[in-house]
């Protein structure tokens, strides 16, 4: 048995009209806007962090194209988070405590790091990070060159960052996407 029955008396146009209506849903289908899709990618690079306690990612792009992207983790060349790498991490402590102690560069820090150790300049790009950031993160984007900020959820401790991009005239806006 057939899921749709599509009957014509009419001509070739009402046929087509007919039959475009019953798939109207598999043909047209809705694509992303710019923020669901550079956050859905900063989504993607989030699940490459090793830290154990929160995984954080940045997309970096101007012009609609990607400059850089970066995650949450351990420097380049050291044991990796999950690896026992930072202390912090593998502690028992909770959310928000012992930060100082904690060996992880964010998200947002090595996107920007990227983009500078392969001689790509931020002025007037924006970032796509998957929480609003910290303090340290917020200092490193004004000081960057990065013009707009988009986040997806809001970080605990980020009221101070908040107030600091207003400040420097950088543009702030979430775009949750929930996950």
């Amino acid at each position: 048995m057939a899921d749709f029955i599509v009957r014509n008396d009419a001509g070739f146009e009402e046929l087509h009209a007919a039959i475009r209506e019953v798939f109207r849903e598999s043909l047209f289908f809705e694509r992303p806007t710019w923020d669901q899709y550079f956050m859905s990618i900063a989504q993607v690079v989030a699940s490459r962090s090793n830290c154990v306690k929160r995984k954080v990612a940045a997309v970096v792009t101007r012009d609609r194209r990607i400059v850089s992207t970066g995650y949450n983790g351990t420097p380049r060349g050291t044991r990796n988070c999950n690896e026992g790498g930072c202390p912090r991490c593998n502690d028992l402590a909770p959310g928000g405590t012992g930060l100082l102690d904690c060996l992880c560069s964010h998200g947002e820090e090595n996107a920007i790091t990227q983009a500078s150790y392969h001689g790509a300049s931020l002025q007037n790009a924006t970032l796509y990070t998957t929480f609003s950031p910290c303090l340290q993160c917020t200092k490193m984007i004004i000081n960057s060159g990065l013009s707009e900020v988009v986040y997806n959820a809001q970080y605990p401790l980020g009221e101070r960052s908040l107030e600091l991009l207003k400040e420097a005239g950088v543009k702030l806006r979430q775009a949750g996407l929930g996950g």
